[in-house]
């Protein structure tokens, strides 16, 4: 039996899936529309379109290790309520993303979602996200992932706030042992509490550089308009060196640092000397869950008083 635009149009309009799914699913049970609502559903594609315009932002960022412990991978999947994002429902489909992930060879999140779900081949991990949407009830995305791979060491991660915020460490070890793991930890903490840009100087980009001391310099002219070019330089200088250590992790001040001024480089540096080992932090990934989405805004006391006809 031929498939028109005009079937695929109702199946679309019965079930809220993709004109794709639709397409095939009529192709499946040659036309019929009753076998092709219950194959989609089977599918778990019925339903999860009609939720694909609502806002997403609540969710959960987790990682998974490989057994070596030399590759790590973080994921981001979002779903509409933070209730929804303390479902163990939803939470179990993290980690399945976040296994899937660590073992993909998938360069970015388009090409991740065209691979087969390796728990049901039949499908892909798009659709897969697609029948989670459906069994939930909520809308919901696989946002984002990235690996980090140490050869020579490990990748630390760490899980903060139930999903809220997740950090993976790159830390290149001659010894591995449970002194370094412990000020992988700690490093990892740091991360995920104040929110570092880089790990170190060399990474900043010069004319990020450039134009930081710019900025500064006018500001100086502007507070001492009368002061030598070399005062104001020595100003644009403190200034930002004073940035560079917020924003650079080994410059930033140790949390745990028992006189509150040993840096995180200097505590690394402790820590080699003492285990008599060659160390360094190779990278971070740091994913704050929902950052740079838009939140949907609720006023309970308008939908109360919509709810009572007022």
């Amino acid at each position: 039996m031929a498939i028109t635009a005009a079937m695929v149009k109702d199946l679309r309009e019965l079930t809220g899936a993709g004109m794709m799914a639709c397409k095939k699913a009529l192709e499946a049970v040659a036309g019929d529309m009753d076998k092709a609502v219950e194959h989609l559903r089977e599918q778990g594609l019925a339903g999860a379109e009609k939720k694909a315009g609502r806002i997403a932002a609540e969710g959960v960022s987790f990682t998974a290790l490989s057994e070596d412990g030399k590759t790590g991978v973080v994921v981001e999947v979002n779903a509409e309520t933070d209730f929804v994002a303390k479902n163990e429902k939803f939470q179990s489909f993290v980690r399945e993303v976040a296994a899937q992930a660590l073992k993909t060879s998938a360069s970015d999140i388009d090409a991740f979602l065209a691979e087969k779900w390796e728990l049901d081949p039949e499908k892909t991990v798009s659709q897969q996200l697609s029948a989670e949407i459906s069994l939930i009830g909520e809308n919901m995305h696989i946002r984002r992932f990235q690996k980090l791979h140490e050869e020579n060491g490990f990748v630390q991660d760490y899980i903060h706030a139930g999903g809220r915020i997740a950090v993976l460490l790159q830390v290149k070890s001659s010894l591995v042992n449970e002194a370094v793991r412990e000020m992988a930890r700690n490093i990892a903490m740091q991360i995920a509490a104040l929110k570092p840009k880089y790990t170190s100087r060399k990474e900043v980009d010069q004319a990020y550089l450039d134009s930081e001391k710019e900025i500064l310099l006018a500001a100086a002219k502007n507070e001492k308009p009368n002061a030598p070019e070399k005062v104001l330089l020595g100003m644009v200088e403190g200034r930002l060196n004073k940035e560079l250590k917020e924003v650079c992790l080994l410059d930033q001040v140790y949390v745990r640092a028992e006189d509150g001024k040993q840096t995180v480089g200097q505590y690394v540096e402790s820590v080699k000397k003492a285990e008599n080992a060659e160390i360094s932090l190779e990278g971070f990934v740091r994913y704050e869950t929902g950052e740079g989405l838009e939140k949907k805004q609720e006023n309970f006391a308008e939908e109360v008083a919509a709810q009572m006809g007022k």
